[in-house]
């Protein structure tokens, strides 16, 4: 399917959530989170992709990269937060928000420093979040086989849609996808999850959508493209495999908390 076709069919995902928006009288404060870790390379793209009109202000949250991130940052005038040592990705994540809630957010856009996952779904977000949704996912899976077209290995698309399948049946949350790099979070769902307890690691992703699921958020899901062809930075098949598991060792403790064995 060519690039057009894929923006009607968002076109028509758009005109289908405003069927249902209901809209703020005071319009929320969006602010973008640019999650970084040696990719300054990167940056310039992540950045030039967010629709600048649909956020009210961009920050950058640097885990301890040791390249020219900061440099890269001053450049682009965005707002610069570094850390270290290097945290991983959750604790890189926690302080994002932490941040993002300082600077008055009422809604929070989770956007990988490489650039991978294109920030233009904010465009069909809106309308959930004028609707006052608590969280919001962007899926490569809305539209079928499309991330396959854009370059996602073979191996990498069965093992996320066998177990976002596994994470559908269990958390009981209609999403086509649960494992994906973009998120937008509301301050309301904030105050309602324990998110700074979460790990560090990349199953912090996984822990605050267990606690999405356990508070019944109003969720939303809106599709998203994912670039596999161009430069970008991935987590290791290892790495996933790890995810994996720690993904399931997630359920079982939500399984438990659910039925009141275990909190």
């Amino acid at each position: 399917m060519s690039t057009d076709s894929f923006d009607e069919f968002l076109k028509y995902m758009l005109s289908q959530n405003n069927n249902s928006s209901k809209h703020f009288s005071k319009k929320p404060k969006v602010v973008a989170v640019i999650m970084t870790y040696n990719c300054a390379r990167l940056l310039p793209k992540a950045y030039e992709q967010i629709p600048k009109q649909l956020v009210d202000e961009i920050i950058i949250t640097d885990d301890g990269s040791k390249d020219n991130v900061e440099q890269v940052a001053r450049q682009l005038g965005v707002t610069f937060y570094k850390h270290s040592p290097n945290r991983g990705y959750g604790g890189n994540l926690k302080e994002g928000l932490r941040l993002a809630l300082l600077h008055g957010a009422d809604y929070i856009v989770e956007i990988h420093g490489d650039g991978q996952f294109h920030p233009r779904a904010l465009n069909y977000a809106m309308p959930y979040i004028e609707e006052g949704r608590d969280f919001i996912i962007g899926s490569r899976f809305q539209e079928p086989f499309r991330a396959l077209k854009n370059g996602m290995p073979l191996i990498r698309f069965t093992a996320n849609m066998g177990l976002s399948f596994i994470s559908r049946l269990i958390l009981r949350i209609p999403f086509t996808e649960f494992h994906t790099g973009f998120r937008i979070y509301s301050k309301q769902l904030l105050k309602k999850i324990p998110w700074e307890k979460n790990s560090d690691d990349h199953k912090c992703s996984f822990q605050i959508m267990s606690q999405v699921a356990y508070v019944h958020a109003a969720v939303a899901e809106v599709p998203v493209e994912a670039d596999y062809r161009g430069d970008h930075t991935s987590l290791s098949l290892p790495g996933a495999f790890i995810y994996a598991l720690q993904s399931f060792v997630t359920m079982f403790n939500f399984l438990l908390a659910r039925f009141g064995i275990f909190h």
